[in-house]
């Protein structure tokens, strides 16, 4: 569970780099094709949609999970522009994958008769890619 403090951590980050880079709020908010309000919220330590964030690296040049990781702790890694596609800061472990992929596989069969083995499995893996996707794995 996020707390407060986890947030005000990845808010004075967001808020630092931000002011390094030159960038304005609106102009950075307008750069991650987002709301103004949206981007002041993040920078004040308020919840956002965890998809918000990827857009806020672009901007921000840092690497794909780097608000996920200064909000647990971490520290964000900058980038430079175009050099760098597809950098992630920890790639997730076979075995994180499997795990995962077997978790919705388990939760499916929970919770839903009419889903047949194929569409199962087509399930887990989406949600496995949806994942890397958003930089979780």
């Amino acid at each position: 569970m996020t707390t407060p403090k986890d947030l005000a951590r990845l808010a004075a980050a967001v808020k630092s780099r931000r002011h390094e880079l030159g960038i304005t709020r609106l102009a950075a908010a307008t750069a991650a094709g987002m709301a103004k309000g949206t981007w002041q919220r993040v920078e004040e330590g308020a919840p956002v949609r965890e998809m918000n964030y990827a857009k806020i690296e672009k901007v921000l040049r840092w690497a794909s999970g780097s608000c996920i990781a200064t909000r647990g702790g971490g520290e964000p890694l900058p980038v430079e522009p175009g050099a760098t596609e597809g950098v992630l800061i920890a790639s997730a472990s076979p075995e994180l994958e499997a795990a995962v992929s077997q978790a919705v596989q388990t939760a499916s069969i929970a919770v839903s008769d009419h889903l047949t083995a194929p569409e199962i499995r087509e399930l887990s893996a989406r949600v496995v890619q949806e994942l890397k996707d958003r930089g979780v794995l």
